[in-house]
């Protein structure tokens, strides 16, 4: 299995402790998140960018995502192509894009379908169709698509109006999981399009709070099972910049290294 951690963890961290986090525990990749108050962000020159390559490249890591806030089909212009550039700058694999649909245009059950798509997923193909294609367009199953059968809706649109797309899929397996969907379920609907998976423990007593691994109900070994022959790399999403209650990444790394061993 290869494994992976998102710099969500370890907000404000210097890319040295990053790297110092990723040697110490069998990480082979990561995911970077961009921001203005991180060491990955648009505002990077390009002397900077090849630094930051380097350094990654040097280490034998591998940058699975930009992590943008970019939302595909919303309303309001987004840094889609700013990101991209980035992304292909430094060697990643593609940038992280939320759904982020019109509140009220989707369900807990449906999204649109290719016959009667919402209006925001109209707006997501328009940006698809108009953005470079050094990268992948990475969509992770959140916010209006949290449920694998919304996020796999609006892939086959994409596949039937948009047939060289780049867009792939990041599954982060909670939502699907918090969306009544079990992880074999999940993948099947999102292995067409997937790239990798993301994996964090929460707790289906407290609303899928996330909580430190191994105290919450997140059915790890169905998950295991489900990918059980596969190579696709998991990452830990470990979201401590939006859950300060978590243990630090130094503490949850190991032990989400034996939670999925």
């Amino acid at each position: 299995m290869h494994l992976a951690f998102a710099t969500l963890g370890c907000p404000g961290a210097p890319l040295d402790h990053v790297l110092e986090l990723a040697k110490g525990n069998n990480i082979s990749g990561l995911e970077l998140r961009a921001a203005p108050d991180e060491f990955t962000h648009t505002g990077l020159t390009a002397a900077q960018r090849r630094e930051l390559r380097t350094r990654i490249e040097d280490a034998g890591l591998e940058i699975l995502a930009v992590s943008s806030y970019v939302k595909l089909c919303a309303v309001e212009d987004q840094p889609l192509e700013a990101h991209l550039e980035l992304a292909a700058d430094l060697g990643a694999r593609g940038v992280r894009v939320f759904p982020g649909d019109d509140p009220g245009t989707t369900d807990a059950t449906d999204a649109g379908t290719a016959d009667s798509p919402t209006p925001g997923e109209i707006r997501a193909l328009d940006r698809v169709t108009s953005a470079p294609r050094d990268v992948h367009i990475l969509l992770e199953t959140h916010d209006s698509h949290s449920a694998g059968r919304q996020v796999a809706a609006l892939c086959a649109l994409l596949d039937t109006d948009v047939p060289d797309h780049n867009v792939k899929v990041i599954w982060d397996s909670s939502h699907t999981w918090s969306h009544g969907e079990s992880p074999a379920e999940a993948f099947n609907l999102l292995q067409p399009w997937l790239e990798f998976v993301q994996v964090k423990d929460s707790d289906s007593r407290q609303d899928y709070r996330p909580v430190a691994i191994g105290a919450g109900d997140f059915p790890v070994h169905d998950l295991l099972q489900t990918l059980d022959g596969t190579d696709y790399p998991v990452s830990l999403e470990w979201e401590l910049k939006w859950h300060p209650h978590l243990p630090p990444l130094e503490e949850a790394l190991p032990a989400a290294l034996a939670w999925l061993s």
